[in-house]
């Protein structure tokens, strides 16, 4: 019958042992703790809330733009009827986003604004493994008044928060 020795370690091996034990626990501790926190969907939106006579928008409004690409029209928001407020997003390319509303009242007619947005891009950074972000300062806004009366900025700062509105729109009263 074959007897086992049992080999004695000494002390600086088992502190050695104990040493790389814990320092495999914590790196897997840290490895399993790290979590990215990139947003799902990067891109900033700008909120118009509705105010003045019209609270609710009963006539139907579309909001349009021109890609950058090829120049061709792309809806943003399509036959909204009913809303108090709507959301369109920010461009990261250009210092101004330009919107055309189409506004198709419930007696028929027919109106076209354009809404011109002045903006400055600053970069946000997340995490280098996340795409690229930007938030904006709002510098500035013009309109035609065909059936807007007014727009007024209410907070300059676009980032992920759409829980404020950006924007007042105002728009001109109908019998």
């Amino acid at each position: 019958m074959k007897t086992k020795r049992i080999k004695k370690r000494s002390g600086r091996e088992r502190a050695f042992r104990i040493v790389t034990i814990v320092t495999l626990l914590a790196g897997f501790l840290l490895t399993g703790c790290s979590s990215l926190d990139c947003p799902y969907e990067n891109r900033v939106y700008t909120k118009y809330q509705l105010k003045g006579d019209v609270k609710m928008l009963l006539d139907t409004l579309t909001v349009t733009t021109n890609r950058i690409s090829d120049g061709s029209d792309t809806i943003l928001l399509n036959q909204a009827v009913k809303i108090d407020s709507f959301e369109l997003p920010m461009s990261y390319v250009n210092a101004q986003d330009v919107f055309h509303f189409h506004i198709k009242r419930t007696d028929k007619q027919t109106f076209t604004d354009t809404v011109i947005v002045n903006k400055k891009d600053q970069t946000h950074f997340e995490s280098v493994d996340c795409n690229p972000a930007y938030f904006h300062t709002l510098t500035g806004i013009s309109y035609t008044t065909h059936a807007i009366d007014s727009i007024v900025i209410h907070n300059t700062q676009v980032n992920y928060d759409v829980s404020q509105p950006h924007f007042y729109i105002y728009f001109r009263y109908h019998d």
